[in-house]
Order: C-alpha cells, then sequence, then structure tokens
C-alpha cells in the first residue's frame, strides 16, 4: 500500500508513474519473439508497452500527464494485491527485457534505457521485500492529505464532463481511504507501525478534512471559471456536497477511529532498527535513494567530514560581517536575530513571496549564459494550501504537464513564519525552482525520442542531488551579494550535511528523536520549530535525506574533473546540457556519460 502511495508522492512532486488495477503481465509487444524484428525498434515498442500497461493500471499517472479518457473519473487500485500485480509485472518485465534484447546489437540510446530499465526494475523489486516497512499513514506521505492535494493540484475543469469527473473522484475517495486504511491495520497488527508522535499529525490533517471541505471549495472555484450556466453549475456542487456527506467524512471517520485505537499501542522508539528486518531494509533504503554501495557507517562519516567542511566555509562569512565571537553564538544570532524573519502576517507571507519572485527573476536573466538547452514551460510561486500547510514540508515543487496545461510549481509552506528565515529564501528558491528542480524536470518532461520510463521516472540522487548543486551553482553566477543570504545558502548545504549524519544516526546507530534535534541545534542555525519538523521527517522517511548530498558531491566531482581534464576546452553549458538532457540516471552512470562527454571534446 504505501509503496504505491510514495509513487503518488513522488507523482505529486515529479510525476512518476503509478501502480494499482488489473494488469496483464506481458502484452503482445513485449513478449515479439526478437527475430522478428529489428532490435532497436523492438525495444523501442517493449517500453512503450510497458507503459502502456502500468498507465492503464493509473488513472493518476494519466491525470498528472494531462491525459483524459474514461479513467479521469477514477483512483489506482491502493489495495495490496494490486501491488503484488505490479510486483509481478515488473520481474516478468525485466526477464523479457533480458532475454528479447543484446545490448550490443541496440544502439547507444537504447543501450543506456537498456541499463537504466535494468536499474529501475532491480530498485522496485528489491523494495518490495520491505514493503510492509513503509508506513502507509504519517505526516509526511499519508494519503489523508496526498489524495485531497492530488485533486486540487491535478484534475483540471476545463468541461463540464470534467467537473462530473472530479465529483465521480470525490465519491470514490472513500474508497481509497479505505483501501489505506487495510494497509495500516495490516502493517499493525505485524507491529509495523510509525512511533507513537506521528498519528496526532495524521488526525489532525483528517479532522481538517472534515471540517474544512477543501474538495468542496476547489470544485466551486474550478466551476466558477467554467462557462456553463448557473444551475448546472449549483447541481454539480451539489452533487459533490453529497459525496463529501455519502463517501468522503465517513471515511475520514473510520480513519480516525482506527488510528486513534492504533495510537494507544504505538511505541516511543523512532529509528527502524527497532524492526526484525530493520538493518536490510534501512540498507535497502540507502541503496535505493543514493544509487551507491554506500554502508550506513560510511554514510554517517562522510556526513561528518561535510559538517566540518561547511563549519569552515562560515566562519569566513563570521569574518565578512565582523561578527565577534564563535560560531555557536553565531548561530544563535542568525537563528534569533528579528532582521532575518518576515512578520508571522499576510503582510510577512506576502514579503516572503515577493523575495522569491525577486529570486527568479534574478537568475533566470542569466540562464542562457549558462545552460544550453533550457524548458519551455514556465513556472509559478505558490504558498501551500492551508488545510496541508501543518504537515507538509518546507518548500517543494511539482513539475509541468506534458501537454502544457500546467506550469512547473514552486510551493513554499508559510504555516510558520519562524520557520521560513530570509536569509535561505534564494537558496531554497534555486534548489526548488529554477536552476534546480523547475530545470531538470521540466527539460526531462520535455525530452524527445526517449521512452516515457525515462521521461516521466525519476532517481533521488541524481534529481536531489542536481537541486542542492543549484544552489551553489547560483554563487558562481554572481548572486548572494548579500552575505547574510550567502550564509543562509551554507545553512541549507549544512542542513543536508547533517541529514547525512542524523538520518544514519537514528536508524543505524539507535539515536534518539531528542539526540538527533540536540546534533541539529549544535551543529546549525536551523530555527527550532524547523528542526523538529526536519527529524520527524527523516523518522519516517528512512534514507531518503541522503541523497540530496551525496548526489550533489558527485555533480560537483564531475564539474571539477571535467574541467580539470578540458582546461579551455571546458564549456560549462555543455556540461550541464550533458547532465540535465538524458533524464534522471544513477550517479555511476552519469558519471560514464560525463566521461565520454569529456572524451567526445578531447
Amino acid at each position: 500500500m504505501r509503496n504505491t502511495l510514495q509513487t503518488l508522492i513522488a507523482l505529486t512532486l515529479t510525476a512518476l508513474p503509478l501502480t494499482g488495477g488489473a494488469l496483464h503481465l506481458v502484452t503482445p509487444a513485449m513478449a515479439a519473439p526478437a527475430a522478428k524484428q529489428d532490435q532497436n525498434a523492438g525495444i523501442q515498442a517493449f517500453f512503450q508497452a510497458f507503459d502502456d500497461a502500468e498507465l492503464a493500471r493509473s488513472p493518476l499517472s494519466k491525470s498528472s500527464r494531462g491525459i483524459k479518457d474514461a479513467d479521469y473519473a477514477k483512483w489506482d487500485d491502493f489495495s495490496a494485491a494490486a501491488d503484488e500485480r505490479r510486483h509481478a509485472a515488473n520481474i516478468t518485465a525485466l526477464k523479457t527485457m533480458r532475454a528479447r534484447f543484446k545490448p550490443a546489437q541496440l544502439s547507444a540510446d537504447n543501450q543506456l534505457s537498456f541499463r537504466l530499465f535494468e536499474k529501475q526494475m532491480e530498485r522496485r523489486i528489491a523494495g518490495y521485500k520491505f514493503r510492509d516497512h513503509d508506513y502507509v499513514f504519517d505526516q509526511m506521505n499519508g494519503p489523508q492529505s496526498q489524495l485531497p492535494a492530488f485533486m486540487i493540484n491535478f484534475h483540471r475543469i476545463d468541461t463540464k464532463a470534467d467537473a462530473e469527473a472530479y465529483v465521480s473522484r470525490m465519491r470514490g475517495l472513500g474508497t481509497a481511504i479505505d483501501q489505506a486504511i487495510v494497509g495500516a491495520r495490516d502493517n499493525a497488527k505485524k507491529g509495523l507501525m510509525p512511533p507513537k508522535w506521528v498519528y496526532p499529525f495524521v488526525l489532525a490533517d483528517a479532522r481538517n478534512i472534515i471540517k474544512d471541505a477543501p474538495l468542496r471549495a476547489d470544485l466551486k472555484e474550478k466551476l466558477a471559471k467554467l462557462g456553463i450556466p448557473q444551475a448546472e453549475k449549483d447541481a454539480l456542487i451539489k452533487a459533490g456536497d453529497d459525496a463529501i456527506t455519502s463517501s468522503i467524512n465517513p471515511a475520514y471517520e473510520r480513519l480516525i477511529a482506527e488510528l486513534t485505537r492504533q495510537e494507544k499501542g504505538a511505541g516511543t522508539i523512532d529509528g527502524v532498527w527497532r524492526f526484525k528486518k530493520g538493518a536490510p531494509y534501512y540498507a535497502e533504503r540507502l541503496s535505493n535513494y543514493t544509487t551507491t554501495k554506500l554502508t550506513p557507517d560510511e554514510v554517517h562519516r562522510l556526513g561528518v567530514t561535510q559538517v566540518a567542511r561547511i563549519h569552515g566555509e562560515m566562519r569566513e562569512i563570521m569574518k565578512r560581517v565582523k561578527f565577534d565571537g564563535e560560531l555557536p553564538a553565531f548561530f544563535k544570532f542568525m537563528r534569533e536575530d528579528k532582521r532575518f524573519y518576515a512578520s508571522e502576517d499576510d503582510k510577512g507571507r506576502a514579503f516572503y513571496l515577493a523575495e522569491t519572485e525577486k529570486a527568479k527573476q534574478a537568475i533566470t536573466a542569466l540562464l542562457p549564459q549558462w545552460f544550453g538547452t533550457l524548458p519551455k514551460a514556465p513556472m509559478v510561486v505558490k504558498r501551500v494550501e492551508e488545510f496541508r500547510e501543518k504537515s507538509a514540508g518546507k518548500a517543494f515543487y511539482q513539475r509541468p504537464s506534458p501537454d502544457g496545461t500546467r506550469p512547473g510549481t514552486y510551493y513554499a509552506n508559510l504555516y510558520k513564519m519562524e520557520n521560513m528565515p530570509l536569509t535561505e529564501v534564494d537558496a531554497l528558491f534555486y534548489h526548488e525552482g529554477i536552476p534546480g528542480h523547475h530545470l531538470q524536470l521540466a527539460i526531462q518532461t520535455e525530452l524527445k525520442d526517449v521512452p516515457n520510463f525515462r521521461k516521466f521516472g525519476g532517481v533521488t540522487a541524481y534529481s536531489e542531488g542536481w537541486g542542492l548543486y543549484s544552489e551553489k551553482l547560483a554563487k558562481d553566477m554572481g548572486l548572494y551579494p548579500d552575505p547574510y543570504r550567502d550564509f543562509g545558502r551554507l545553512q541549507l548545504e549544512l542542513h543536508r550535511a547533517i541529514r547525512l549524519v542524523v538520518d544514519t544516526g537514528l536508524h543505524h546507530k539507535r539515536w534518539t528523536r531528542e539526540q538527533a534535534i540536540k546534533y541539529v541545534l549544535d551543529n546549525s542555525a536551523d530555527a527550532p520549530g524547523g528542526v523538529v519538523k526536519a527529524i520527524e521527517r527523516y523518522i519516517v522517511y528512512p534514507g531518503q535525506a541522503t541523497s540530496y548530498m551525496i548526489g550533489r558531491l558527485k555533480i560537483s566531482e564531475l564539474r571539477d574533473k571535467a574541467q580539470a581534464a578540458l582546461g579551455p576546452k571546458f564549456d560549462i553549458r555543455g556540461f550541464h546540457d550533458v547532465v540535465l538532457t538524458g533524464g534522471p540516471v544513477p550517479l555511476d552512470i552519469l558519471e560514464e556519460r560525463v566521461d565520454a562527454w569529456v572524451n567526445s571534446k578531447k
């Protein structure tokens, strides 16, 4: 269940294909004998057939790509049986590809697609063994908030039929929530439950859905822009109200009852080491997210080293601003001085968004000097919706639709301004927006002549590594003239280095939540509220947070190596193109691609 929903979270941010529903394990295009068709044409047909099969069982994937058909009114199947069918399909597809196609007979690009598909299936298959270790409901990824957010952000209403499909999805939301409840109940029977502190967040989200009815407000807002008679709009709103009364609210009441029951038996240990298979589960998560073979101890040591490096760079900022004192005192100053925060009101929130727009304008003007390939899709800045801002992350990005009807969107969470220091406005936007996730994901979405699993898939270390690399790239481009904003950049980089320490600390070295919080407060200028929120994220999302720094270090290493090898022949635009125009790849394959580019330039 959670495996499928984690992919939904990824979809919300990066439009990865979803799963669920009935599946024919082998389609004719996938099973045709290799002798009957050219290997290159054959493997392209194979990838297309696989993607068609995934789309056929995933109405949500279709919506994310802007596809409207008979499934526009439906949800994915989030049952355990659907997960089992998808797992079987992955195994079959991998065996079929290996049996039918010989890499030596493929073009260079199809060889790359072969390897990427192989690695993607291997990661999926390895992760399936631990599917019940992932929490179904938590404050980061739970369907209690993510499914309504999907409706709001992905279900367009351009016609009356679209509105009717929206109402049908409202009716079906109850079934989707019930499937999630079954998954959570099954895991709880095995003792695989999140820590006790998680439950109040999820329960609050569920109660907000009942109290605020965000889908009713969204339906009404979208209908207001639709050119149909008011009587028809009123009828649709009434139908939506009926869906809330008959399906959504009862399902959320059942969710509240089940999680209230589970909360009483939940434990207080945070790390996944507490589970019987906790150690191999965590090792698999690290491997999945980083695409490396680094052990938890190696990741931990790398984090300690990077924390020390960044502390040194922060001391240089202290000299620039003539701060009198040691680094801990500077952290306290940066954390507590009111000048570094917007006011806790509408004016302060508007100011924060205006500063974000300013950062957007500054860097957009410089892009042609640093990138040969730029996306066509525009990007907008939005505030996280109020119904989910209490539990949502600090900031995130939603990729554009392939058909151009939905722009890329940078979301800033302005629930508490004390958790969003103004010193980090620029770097946060450069990571999540431009030149970070927007350039990477929009370019990926617009790729031509590559299989859809490459166009819509993702590799966490690659994408998050690019996002963190983009924060430093903006400095290379001449931005962060204010030393305090430059400190904010370093603070965010430090935040990612600390993740290597605390994520492994929590899940491998058996740290408590309080130990992890103390480490962050002692070693950074993070706002206390933000520290707690971050640690709570790492607890329910083991391994994921380590991918940022590991990916960033690899991209920076490859750039330095290419510059050293090419000297005056090095072209930063060409380097960025080779990193971005192949789509997301594991870090070892990224290194091969950059090495090949360097050799071609020699």
